[in-house]
C-alpha cells in the first residue's frame, strides 16, 4: 500500500483492539517501526480507536479501517480522519466513496475479474485475500494480465517465513494480523512480533536484491 509516510509496506491489522488500549498499541507499533495501522470495523468502537490513534500518532503513522463492506463505514472513517480503507471484497460503491472522500482504497480481490473491477473503480492497491489460498505462483499468473504498475498486498495466512517467496511472486507489501496483534497480547509481545516481521521483510528484500 503506497503511502509517503510508510518506509516499509507492512500493515499491522488490529482486529479486536479496544479504544482504551488503542493509543498504547499504536505507539508500540510505531516504536517498533510499523507505520501502517488498520483497525477492523468488527472491533469494539473502531472509529473511536481510529480517531484516538490519529490524534496521538497521526504524524508518525497512516491509520485506516479494515473489513469495510459498505459506504456508511467509509463515511464514518472519513469523519474520524482516517487515511485508507481496506475491504475483504471488491465493492465498486465502497471504492468510489473512498476516493470521493480523498482516502486510499485497498479492496480485497482474488480473481482476475475482481482485480480489473477494482482497478477500473479507482482502487490504489489490490489486497490479495486470502493470499495463502492463491499462492505466489497463482498471483504471478494473474499479474501477467494486469497493468505493470499494479500494486498488491498479500493478506490472510501470510507471515514472516514466506515474505521472500511472495515478494518474488510480485507483491509489494503485507498485511499482518494475529502474528503482530491479538486481544490479550502484551505491549512487549506486540513490539517484539512487529520487529520480527520488519527484520524478516528487510532480510527478504536484501536477499532478492542480491540474487
Amino acid at each position: 500500500m503506497t503511502d509517503a509516510k510508510s518506509a516499509r509496506p507492512l500493515m499491522a491489522i488490529l482486529r479486536g483492539v479496544r479504544p482504551d488500549e488503542a493509543v498504547d498499541v499504536g505507539k508500540t507499533l510505531v516504536d517498533a517501526g510499523i507505520e501502517l495501522i488498520e483497525v477492523t470495523t468488527n472491533s469494539p468502537n473502531p472509529f473511536e480507536s481510529i480517531s484516538m490513534m490519529i490524534s496521538a500518532i497521526g504524524d508518525a503513522a497512516s491509520i485506516g479501517a479494515g473489513t469495510v463492506t459498505d459506504v456508511s463505514q467509509v463515511d464514518q472513517l472519513a469523519e474520524a480522519g482516517g487515511q485508507f480503507v481496506v475491504s475483504p471484497d471488491c465493492n465498486p460503491a465502497v471504492i468510489g466513496r473512498t476516493k470521493e472522500a480523498g482516502m486510499l482504497s485497498y479492496p480485497g480481490v482474488f480473481t482476475p475479474s475482481e482485480c480489473f473491477t477494482a482497478l477500473r473503480s479507482g482502487a490504489d492497491t489490490l489486497k490479495i485475500f486470502p493470499a495463502f489460498l492463491l499462492t505466489p505462483t497463482g498471483l504471478n499468473a494473474i499479474r501477467a494480465t494486469l497493468p505493470a504498475d499494479t500494486n498488491f498486498f498479500a493478506v490472510g495466512g501470510i507471515d514472516a517465513p514466506v515474505f521472500k517467496e511472495w515478494l518474488a511472486g510480485g507483491v509489494h507489501g503485507f498485511g499482518i494480523g494475529s502474528s503482530i496483534y491479538k486481544p490479550g497480547k502484551s505491549l512487549s509481545e506486540i513490539k517484539q512480533s512487529a520487529m520480527t516481521c520488519i527484520a524478516a521483510y528487510d532480510q527478504a528484500c536484501a536477499e532478492l536484491e542480491a540474487s
